[in-house]
């Protein structure tokens, strides 16, 4: 029986609500160093990558250069003395979470955050223990690369049919189709419904709270379609 087991989610944007402390953090890096100014819409449209891979697309000229290492050490320090209050959980995530976790799914994370960062915000929220398994772009290949799903079904003892991605940026879709798993996109964080709708999420939503009905849904009907 082909039952949906295992649900994955990015953190920012989709479980927390840092999307406008990420882009405040990466204006003024910038703005120290003297590149030229980045608008919000640049910036949260690389939302999702990892560090270096989101430099590389704001900043090409910077690849391989010391300015493009700067720039990374600039932004961590001013996101971390940002988010020195934690960002809060959008509304409704952990009452989700939790019937998710009372109905048997397991939960994961796969995140554009270094591993540091991660695990700095799990514990301020605490949830360090919270995620059956949590892959950050630090310790493997950077979204839309399919490894860190690759990585989190093999932790979880799952497959890409019984598993599901959640995200909020085009990055999150195209890496769970590139493993071949269902993708939920949400309109509330780093992009627009509009913006996410040209990589064809399987579905999106508007509230993380709508999340739970979708979700129950779709085990139903897999294990009809298995059954019939």
């Amino acid at each position: 029986m082909r039952e949906l087991d295992t649900l994955i989610f990015d953190w920012d944007g989709t479980l927390a609500n840092s999307i406008e402390r990420i882009v405040t953090a990466m204006q003024v890096a910038a703005a120290e160093l003297k590149l030229p100014a980045l608008d919000g819409e640049q910036v949260r449209g690389i939302i999702g990558l990892g560090l270096p891979e989101a430099i590389a697309v704001l900043y090409p000229g910077l690849v391989g250069e010391p300015q493009a290492q700067e720039l990374a050490r600039g932004y961590s320090a001013h996101y971390r003395r940002l988010d020195s209050t934690p960002s809060p959980l959008f509304d409704g995530v952990l009452d989700v979470l939790e019937r998710f976790r009372r109905e048997g799914f397991q939960l994961a994370v796969a995140t554009g955050k270094g591993r540091a960062g991660l695990e700095r915000i799990l514990a301020a929220h605490g949830l360090s223990h919270y995620f059956d398994a949590t892959r950050c772009a630090d310790e493997t290949a950077s979204k839309p690369d399919p490894r860190m799903l690759h990585e989190i079904l093999q932790a979880c003892d799952s497959m890409a049919g019984r598993a599901l991605m959640v995200g909020d940026s085009e990055f999150d879709i195209q890496m769970a189709h590139n493993a071949g798993m269902t993708a939920v996109a949400v309109s509330y964080g780093a992009q627009s419904r509009e913006q996410l709708a040209l990589s064809r999420p399987t579905h999106c939503i508007d509230r993380f709270d709508e999340l739970y009905g979708w979700v129950l849904a779709q085990r139903e009907t897999l294990i009809s379609n298995e059954v019939n």
